[in-house]
């Protein structure tokens, strides 16, 4: 048994995002293109004779960010230190950047032995919203305006991200007053249903104005902190489901969090 580490090519990170399904993290139909963008040597996989046995996103956004997701063994190949290997390739591209993942509770501590610190609780809502009540807002959702609002609320900037992550099937949404933008959130289509993510808005009453733009089943995964919002959506009939912790290695990201209602994806924060 030879086993190798490289980088994945994006019909590789595609095969990852398969994975993902068959664990049941429902990823987006088009992920694969939005994340690629973000940090092209970000996804590492290993390899045993050819064949792609273990993966991981280790994606750099910047010289002082980066973030794990995606970490996945074929279970087959489970135990045989395959998953450890691509962890330890991950780590070491990342360097001495603040890293951050979202952690399911059985691998909480695991994390936490290696030096991340929970910041926060995240919580997966689901539910069906009656049909829209509000239209589409379209302010000039110009680049520009778009970047540097991401930037507040996101730990560094990635345009080339979120350049795909706007693109069809993927649809924005934006939250605006007197015609400037205030906060946007973009629904994708998953496996299961769509999930808005992310959802920056400057209040609660401003991120129900842009859930009432949205009709049919949704998921968005809501910071434990956002009380308000989580009883606004419990009204509407939606239910918590699993949970996980946003974990930080290194010093945590000066953002804007009271504006965070939904997070990006668990798979790249």
């Amino acid at each position: 048994m030879t086993r190798t580490i490289r980088n994945l090519t994006l019909p590789e990170l595609e095969t990852l995002l398969d994975w993902a399904a068959a664990e049941g993290w429902n990823p987006g139909l088009s992920d694969a293109n939005a994340f690629y963008a973000a940090d092209p040597k970000g996804f590492l996989g290993a390899f045993v004779d050819g064949q792609m046995v273990a993966g991981i996103a280790a994606v750099a956004y910047d010289d002082t960010y980066g973030f794990i997701g995606l970490y996945i063994c074929q279970p087959q190949w489970r135990g045989q230190g395959h998953g450890k290997a691509v962890w330890d390739a991950a780590m070491d591209y990342l360097g001495t950047r603040t890293i951050g993942l979202d952690g399911v509770p059985e691998q909480q501590a695991n994390y936490a032995s290696m030096g991340f610190v929970t910041a926060y609780e995240t919580i997966r809502m689901s539910g069906t919203l009656r049909p829209a009540t509000v239209p589409p807002v379209e302010p000039a959702l110009t680049a520009d305006r778009i970047i540097a609002m991401d930037r507040q609320c996101f730990p560094a900037a990635r345009p080339a991200f979120l350049e795909q992550w706007f693109a069809a099937p993927n649809t924005p949404l934006a939250i605006a007053r007197q015609g400037e933008l205030e906060g946007y959130g973009v629904l994708r289509p998953c496996r299961d249903a769509r999930k808005l993510g992310p959802l920056f808005a400057p209040g609660t009453v401003a991120a129900i104005n842009l859930l009432e733009q949205i009709e049919g089943p949704i998921h968005l995964d809501v910071p434990a902190r956002q009380t308000a919002w989580l009883a606004a959506l419990e009204a509407r009939g939606f239910v918590a489901g699993f949970r996980t912790a946003r974990m930080y290695r290194g010093t945590p990201p000066d953002i804007d969090q009271a504006r965070v209602y939904a997070v990006t994806s668990l798979e790249m924060g």
